[in-house]
């Protein structure tokens, strides 16, 4: 798997300041797409070392946040583990396009997931006609979110 770039944002996820990894090689393809550049299978490895790297040069973040995997979701989840187990007290956030979870994931590794393909008829997640969801993981909720996973909707954080 690889990355073409990062940045560190406040919007990506509520309350966090995040470390965005933007992930290459999605297979997405959601028409209207905003991040075609990201279709493609350019950019860096991401390893667990250069990972390691990107958290070190980004001091103060709260949160690391994947923008993408979904060619490899089993991937993107033991990057997930890698930060819970080598940077607490790190959040672990991931913008998958997929419409529901993936079956063989284990999604208690990521503190948020963000579901849903970009369709510019109902808008991203600051439009409440979104057709993605931003939750919150949580393996004490009494809410199932889909499959075996916990969890809250908190997509009303981007409506302003």
């Amino acid at each position: 798997m690889k990355y073409d770039d990062t940045l560190v944002t406040c919007s990506e996820v509520p309350d966090e300041l995040s470390l965005c990894i933007n992930i290459t090689g999605c297979p997405i393809h959601c028409p209207h797409c905003h991040s075609k550049w990201l279709w493609g299978d350019g950019g860096t490895e991401l390893t667990n070392e250069e990972l390691d790297k990107l958290i070190k040069k980004n001091d103060g973040i709260t949160c690391v946040c994947f923008m993408g995997g979904d060619q490899d979701p089993k991937y993107v989840e033991q990057l997930a583990k890698h930060v819970k187990d080598k940077h607490k007290p790190l959040k672990v956030g991931w913008y998958s396009g997929a419409n529901n979870f993936y079956e063989d994931v284990d999604y208690y590794q990521f503190n948020f997931v963000k579901i849903g393909p970009y369709i510019e008829a109902y808008g991203g997640l600051n439009n409440e006609e979104t057709n993605q969801r931003f939750y919150e993981i949580s393996e004490t909720s009494p809410i199932t979110l889909g499959g075996n996973v916990k969890g809250y909707d908190r997509t009303y954080k981007f409506w302003r």
